[in-house]
């Protein structure tokens, strides 16, 4: 019995350290194996590995996945003409070197970042010291992303880290310039507006006289017209009563005395004090006058 528990206790202790010294590498992962605290050797493909049980060798896995350092905060640079902005950046970063990255910062990632900020603050500080607002905005962002990009690169690979990518984010006024900025905005746009207000009131001016103008040639031109033809019509009314008239004269005189008599009688109050042998009332005393012959 005793030899029995013996036997299981000496199989668990074998197992143990038999599983101690077998261990799986993700392919997301390095795998450090350190012999007595020494690096001893550096596992970059994945699969089964072996190794000697603790404590004669001991294994670490670090991250080999693309990873994201995003400044929380914002921080402030000042520009070649002097104005203070705030830039947010975002890094993308992978472990390159395995073994330097572990003596840099003893596989602490939190240490990796710190110093990763440190780097990207630097970079960002010595080229935007250099440009202008509009050329870190604009002018030559691509410059500055790529300037930028080539110092944090050259600096990381010392520290066992490879770039991927470095981007800003946000660039922008700090508080008291944006307010500046938007007060000098709004009274250019509020020239602008005046000077386009102006230009529609002068321009509106000019077409209305321009109308007026073309309104009173209109009419001239209309009344002058009208005036030609109503004289052309009285002319030849004219001469269309002069013809007919002309045949017999004594009917153009009992005619006109007919008129004369509708325009003297045209409302019943109406009083003339006229003799009554006046030659006014010559068709009234005498109806056929008009069809007697003239004595010679």
């Amino acid at each position: 019995m005793n030899r029995l528990v013996t036997i299981l206790v000496a199989g668990f202790i074998g197992l143990m350290i038999l599983s101690s010294t077998v261990f799986v590498v993700d392919q997301r992962s390095y795998a450090i194996v350190f012999a007595l605290g020494r690096v001893d050797k550096v596992i970059v493909e994945p699969g089964l590995q072996f190794k000697l049980p603790p404590p004669f060798q001991n294994v670490m896995y670090l991250d080999k996945r693309i990873q994201t350092l995003d400044t929380p905060d914002a921080d402030r640079f000042i520009t070649a003409e002097k104005k203070n902005i705030l830039v947010d950046a975002f890094v993308k970063w992978k472990i390159a070197n395995p073994q330097r990255y572990f003596i840099s910062f003893s596989g602490d990632e939190s240490r990796a970042r710190d110093r990763m900020s440190q780097i990207v603050k630097a970079a960002l500080n010595d080229e935007i010291t250099k440009r202008t607002v509009r050329e870190v905005i604009s002018g030559e962002r691509g410059k500055v992303m790529q300037a930028i990009q080539a110092k944090v690169v050259a600096e990381s690979k010392e520290i066992g880290i490879d770039i991927v990518d470095v981007r800003l984010k946000r660039v922008d006024y700090v508080e008291q310039i944006n307010t500046s900025v938007y007060e000098r905005m709004k009274a250019e746009r509020a020239r602008v507006a005046n000077e386009l207000r102006s230009t529609g009131m002068a321009d509106s001016e000019k077409i209305r006289a321009d109308a007026d103008r073309q309104r009173t040639v209109i009419l001239a031109e209309a009344f002058r017209e009208a005036e030609k033809i109503k004289g052309q019509g009285d002319a030849k009314a004219s001469q269309i009563y002069a013809d007919a008239f002309g045949k017999n004269p004594e009917f153009y005189k009992f005619y006109r005395s007919l008129e004369a008599y509708r325009a003297g009688f045209k409302d019943r109050n109406d009083v003339m004090v006229i003799d009554s042998n006046s030659e006014f009332f010559k068709y009234f005393r005498n109806p056929g006058a008009s069809s007697a012959a003239p004595k010679k």
